[in-house]
C-alpha cells in the first residue's frame, strides 16, 4: 500500500529523447550561428552604415558583452523559475533583436539588435540543464556533448554561409532569415520540450546579479577595446581598476548570500574551479583558429604567404571542421563514458595543440592550411564535449543551468582574451606588401604558437582535476524522491526539500 504523505515522483517525460535533444541541439546552431553572422560584413559596414570602422566593430562587441553577462543570469534564473519558460524568453529576445538589424541600416540599431542576438547565447546551458533533468543516465553524456558542441558547429557554419549571402543577396537577409529560424526553435520547443520540474527555491540574487555583470562588463570592455582606445589609457585602466575592485566585494557578498547567483563554495571545488579555467583556455585556443583562418587566405598574393581567397572561400575553409564537430561530439561521449571526462578533456588539448604545430609548419597551401584548422576544430569539439559532463558530475542537480552558464561565461572570457592578444600581434609585425600595410607570415606562426600554449596549459590544468568518480549511473536528482545532491539551496520537484549540506 502506497504511503499517501510519500513524495511523488515526476511522471517521466512524454517527449521521445532524440526529439528533445535534436530540438535543442538546433536551437543551439541557430544561436552560435548568430554570433557569427556579421563577421564576413565588417569590412563592409562602415560604408553600408554610414558609420566609422570603430562603431561599426562594436557589432562583435556587444554580442560578446551581452552573452557573457546574460549567459550565467538566465542560467539561474532557469534553475528558479523553469528552464523551459526562460528558453523560450531567450529565443523571444534572439527574434526581436534579428528583427531590429533587418528593417534598419542605423548603427545604434544594429548595435541594439545585436545586443539582443547576444542575450540568446543562454540558450546552451538551458538546453544542457534540460538534458540533465529530463533524458535517461544512458543518453545524457552523448547529448551533452551534442549540445556543446553547437558552439563550434554554429560558428564554422555561420561565416561560410553569411559570406554567401553577403555576395549574393542583400546583407539585411541573413537577419530575415535569423528570425525565421528563431520563431521555428520557438515553434519546436513548445511542441517537443517539457518543462523541468527541478526548482531551486529561494528568492533571486540580485545584488549578485548586478555584481556579476558589472564585473564580467568592466573587464570585457577593457579586454575588447584595449587596442583601440590604449592599453594605458585612463579608461582602460579604470575599467581594470573597477573589475579588481567590485570582484571581492561581489564574492563577499555571494558567501553571505543564501541563495547566491554563483555559489563560490561549489565554485571553488577543485572539479569546478579548474574546468571552468579550462574552459577559459580551450576557449581562447579553439577562437584563434576562427579568428586568423579566414583573414590569412584572404591576404593577397602580394604578401608571399597570402592566396587572395574570395570571403565565400576563406569562409568554407572551417566548414569541414564544423563537420567534424558533429561528427566527433559523440566520440567525445563514448571516451567520457569509458574514461571520464577528464581523459577526454586531456586527449582534446593534445590534439588542439597539435592542430597548430601542423598549422605552424604548413601555412602555404589551402588544403594544408584546411587540413590544420580542421584537426583544431576536431580537439574543440571533444574539449567543449567534455567541459559540460565535468561540471555537470560536480554541482547539485539544482545548479546545472548557472553552473553550465559560468562556464560558457569562462569560454566567453578566453575568447575576448583570444580576441585582444590575436589584434595586438597582428597589428604589431607587419611589413609594406603592394602599397598596402599587412602582417607578416611571422605574425600568423606566432598566433599559433601562443594559441598551442593554451592548450598546452588546458591539458596541464585538466591533469590536475579529480579522478572520476565511482562507477554508476549518474541519476538526475529529482527522479528519485528525497535524493540529497544541493549545497547552498533546497529544490522542490515533488521530490522532499533537501537539506543544506
Amino acid at each position: 500500500m502506497s504511503d499517501p504523505d510519500a513524495p511523488a515522483v515526476p511522471p517521466a517525460p512524454t517527449t521521445p529523447p532524440r526529439f528533445l535533444v535534436a530540438v535543442l541541439a538546433f536551437c543551439g546552431v541557430v544561436v552560435a550561428v548568430m554570433q557569427t553572422l556579421v563577421v564576413p560584413l565588417l569590412p563592409h559596414l562602415p560604408a553600408l552604415t554610414g558609420s566609422t570602422p570603430a562603431a561599426a566593430s562594436w557589432l562583435v562587441t556587444v554580442t560578446l558583452l551581452t552573452g557573457a553577462v546574460c549567459t550565467p543570469l538566465l542560467g539561474r534564473i532557469g534553475d528558479m523559475y523553469g528552464k523551459r519558460r526562460v528558453l523560450l524568453a531567450a529565443l523571444g529576445v534572439l527574434v526581436l533583436g534579428s528583427v531590429l538589424c533587418a528593417v534598419s541600416s542605423h548603427i545604434g540599431v544594429l548595435i541594439a539588435g545585436r545586443a539582443l542576438q547576444g542575450a540568446a547565447l543562454a540558450v546552451v546551458p538551458l538546453g544542457i540543464s534540460i538534458m540533465r533533468d529530463e533524458l535517461p543516465p544512458a543518453r545524457l553524456l552523448p547529448s551533452v556533448a551534442l549540445m556543446s558542441s553547437t558552439l563550434g558547429i554554429g560558428a564554422a557554419v555561420g561565416l561560410p554561409v553569411a559570406a554567401l549571402v553577403v555576395e549574393h543577396a542583400d546583407w539585411h537577409a541573413m537577419f530575415w532569415v535569423s528570425a525565421g529560424l528563431g520563431l521555428l526553435d520557438i515553434a519546436l520547443v513548445l511542441r517537443q520540450v517539457p518543462e523541468s520540474p527541478i526548482r531551486t527555491r529561494g528568492r533571486f540574487d540580485v545584488l549578485g546579479a548586478l555584481g556579476l555583470s558589472a564585473v564580467v562588463v568592466s573587464l570585457l570592455l577593457a579586454v575588447t577595446q584595449g587596442a583601440d582606445w590604449g592599453w594605458t589609457s585612463g579608461r582602460i585602466l579604470g575599467l581594470f581598476a573597477l573589475a579588481a575592485l567590485l570582484g571581492p566585494l561581489w564574492a563577499r557578498h555571494e558567501l553571505r548570500h543564501p541563495t547566491p547567483m554563483v555559489d563560490i563554495r561549489v565554485s571553488a571545488r577543485p572539479a569546478v574551479l579548474l574546468a571552468n579555467i579550462a574552459a577559459l583556455l580551450i576557449g581562447f585556443s579553439f577562437y584563434a583558429n576562427a579568428l586568423v583562418t579566414a583573414q590569412m587566405v584572404q591576404e593577397p598574393t602580394s604578401t608571399g604567404y597570402g592566396l587572395g581567397a574570395s570571403i565565400v572561400v576563406s569562409g568554407l575553409c572551417l566548414l569541414p571542421g564544423g563537420l567534424s564537430m558533429v561528427a566527433l561530439s559523440s566520440l567525445s561521449a563514448r571516451i567520457s563514458a569509458t574514461f571520464g571526462p577528464k581523459v577526454t578533456l586531456v586527449v582534446a588539448s593534445a590534439i588542439m595543440a597539435a592542430g597548430y604545430l601542423v598549422r605552424f609548419f604548413t601555412s602555404h597551401q589551402l588544403w594544408m592550411i584546411i587540413a590544420g584548422a580542421t584537426v583544431v576544430s576536431a580537439g574543440t569539439a571533444i574539449a567543449y564535449s567534455a567541459l559540460p559532463a565535468l561540471v555537470i558530475r560536480a554541482v547539485p542537480a539544482g545548479e546545472t543551468g548557472a553552473a553550465n552558464g559560468l562556464n560558457t561565461l569562462m569560454r566567453s572570457l578566453g575568447q575576448a582574451f583570444c580576441s585582444a592578444v590575436v589584434a595586438a600581434v597582428l597589428s604589431s609585425l607587419t611589413f609594406r606588401a603592394a602599397g598596402r600595410t599587412a602582417p607578416t607570415l611571422h605574425a600568423y606562426l606566432v598566433v599559433f604558437l601562443v594559441a598551442a600554449g593554451a592548450a598546452v596549459l588546458a591539458l596541464l590544468v585538466t591533469l590536475g582535476l579529480p579522478g572520476r568518480r565511482p562507477a554508476g549511473p549518474e541519476v538526475p536528482a529529482g527522479r528519485i524522491p528525497g535524493a540529497a545532491t544541493g549545497h547552498g539551496s533546497t529544490r522542490q520537484a515533488g521530490t522532499a526539500a533537501e537539506p543544506r549540506a
